[in-house]
């Protein structure tokens, strides 16, 4: 399948290696910075992308089904094990009620 722009938000990997997503390109400078799942962050020039492309080393792939590697997010059963979300506050409340707030004084 052929990539001749990199897409943001897709996954690639190249020669069978890492898969990586695609986080940012910026045309007018000429990069593509992309993202291992691990966290990993690295800046490609788009000339060395379009020559991969042209070497078919570059292949679109599906994103991982556990998109959460490199973000720190716990999910329910972690929350649970830990007995009360972190976040919350004595009365159960994630943020300070804006009742009375008038944003026009």
């Amino acid at each position: 399948m052929s990539v001749p722009v990199p897409a943001i938000g897709a996954w690639y990997r190249l020669d069978g290696g890492e898969s990586f997503e695609v986080v940012a390109y910026d045309a007018d400078d000429g990069t593509v910075e992309i993202q291992y799942f691990d966290g990993t962050v690295e800046e490609m020039d788009i000339e060395d992308w379009e020559t991969q492309d042209e070497e078919n080393r570059l292949e679109e792939v599906e994103p991982p089904e556990d998109w959460s590697g490199s973000v720190d997010v716990d999910n329910e059963s972690e929350r649970e094990a830990r007995g009360s979300d972190e976040y919350d506050d004595s009365r159960g409340q994630r943020a300070g009620a804006l009742d009375g707030l008038d944003m026009f004084e």
